[in-house]
């Protein structure tokens, strides 16, 4: 079991109930708190375990009501709202020290990693990972644990804060151990990488996500994840970011967008 699945495993609480009882690891954190995607994955992962039948996250929307606690228990409620053939609908709330932490609605359902696109976005030109450098906790002015459990490679040109000159930022993903992507690990990979506005700003510290939607388009295959995310929008330190995904043979897997907010202090 590779450390991804082992640190989202989550055990029924019961066999017939629709709670889940897991744990937040530390290695997932930024800074003092763990990556959003992370938890979204925890709880993608419970939804998941509940309609088997409809293994692949279609659309997951989650709100984050307050930080995660790395190093603590969770527990993940879930509720089926609709269930069909072709996909189940599911509100899931992740819960640390009886206080609910996020709030997710999705649609889970099957897809396929060879379907032909009628209409797509195609990849962008992208140095190969090994002309892209380490993602840098020192440029970004905030620990990264979460370096330790996936390879990030950023465009040469905006690895350094504020040296894109745009707020864009583009590079490789990929698990150090050796797991390959799938559809549950694009909830986290939609949330991975640098704050866009890294590229314009410079060292921006902490940029907390209030709510995130991931729309999963297809199976990647084995490889390296392509990733780039641009903010067009930046009011009052709150910002929209919008990001695709693409797996090694150039395929469209994932679109998000994310509302966020700076913050320069901390917490």
């Amino acid at each position: 079991m590779s450390t991804f699945d082992d640190e989202t495993r989550l055990q029924r609480l019961a066999p017939d109930a629709a709670s889940f009882a897991g744990h937040v690891h530390p290695g997932w954190n930024i800074g003092t708190n763990p990556n959003g995607g992370y938890l979204l994955a925890i709880a993608g992962s419970a939804m998941r375990e509940l309609v088997p039948q409809h293994p692949d996250p279609l659309s997951v929307t989650v709100h984050y009501l307050r930080p995660g606690l790395p190093e603590k228990p969770c527990r993940v409620d879930v509720q089926l709202l609709h269930g069909g053939r072709s996909k189940s609908t599911l509100r899931a709330t992740l819960v640390q020290e009886d206080t609910p932490r996020l709030e997710v609605l999705a649609a889970f359902g099957v897809l396929a990693s060879e379907a032909p696109p009628e209409l797509t976005i195609a990849a962008p030109a992208m140095p190969a990972p090994e002309q892209c450098l380490v993602r840098s906790a020192d440029e970004q002015g905030v620990q990264l644990p979460i370096l330790d459990r996936i390879d990030i490679r950023l465009h040469p040109n905006e690895l350094r804060a504020g040296a894109a000159g745009k707020a864009r930022v583009s590079g490789w993903v990929r698990f150090h151990d050796g797991r390959p992507p799938d559809t549950l690990a694009c909830l986290l990979l939609a949330d991975a990488f640098p704050p866009a506005v890294f590229g314009l700003l410079g060292m921006v510290g902490w940029v907390p996500t209030l709510e995130l939607t991931v729309h999963v388009r297809r199976r990647p295959v084995p490889g390296w994840i392509l990733g780039r995310f641009e903010t067009f929008d930046l009011s009052e330190g709150r910002l929209v970011e919008d990001g695709a995904l693409w797996d090694s043979a150039g395929n469209l897997v994932a679109q998000s967008r994310q509302l966020a907010m700076i913050l320069r202090g901390g917490r």
